[in-house]
C-alpha cells in the first residue's frame, strides 16, 4: 500500500507495525523533524536529518539498507521519501509518523536517552 505523489507515481508507505518490523531487521529509520522535535523524543537508533537538509541524508545512511522515513505525522516524511527515492534510495514513508510509531508501542527517547515525547 502506498500514496500517490504529484506525478501519479505510487510512493511506498508502511504502517507503524510494519515499520517496527523493518527497523527491528536491517532497515534504518530516518527522522526528518526539526532539532527541537528530535530532542523531545525520537526512536532509538534513528538517524536525524531535518527535511531542509535531506540532500545530506545519503551521506548518513548505510548503502543498500532500506530506509523508513518518519516525521511527526507523515507529511514531511512523504516529501523526504519522494526525494530519497529520486536519489536512488529504497525509502518508504511511515504513515502517521512518530505519533503512530509511539501508539504502536515503538520506543521514544529524548536527547539524553530518557523516555521522550512526540512533539
Amino acid at each position: 500500500m502506498g500514496l500517490w505523489n504529484l506525478f501519479g507515481n505510487r510512493l511506498p508507505a508502511v504502517d507503524a507495525e510494519t515499520a517496527r518490523e523493518l527497523v527491528a531487521g536491517e532497515a534504518v529509520m530516518l527522522d526528518v523533524r526539526e532539532a527541537t522535535e528530535w530532542r523531545a523524543g525520537h526512536a532509538p537508533h534513528a538517524v536525524h536529518v531535518p527535511l531542509g537538509r535531506i540532500a545530506e541524508a545519503p551521506k548518513r545512511l548505510r548503502a543498500g539498507r532500506q530506509v523508513v522515513v518518519v516525521c511527526r505525522s507523515g507529511n514531511r516524511s512523504r516529501q523526504a521519501t519522494r526525494r530519497l527515492r529520486e536519489l536512488g534510495i529504497d525509502a518508504v514513508n511511515l504513515r502517521g509518523g512518530m505519533r503512530a510509531w509511539q501508539a504502536a508501542g515503538g520506543a521514544v527517547v529524548d536527547g539524553r536517552n530518557r523516555p521522550g515525547v512526540v512533539a
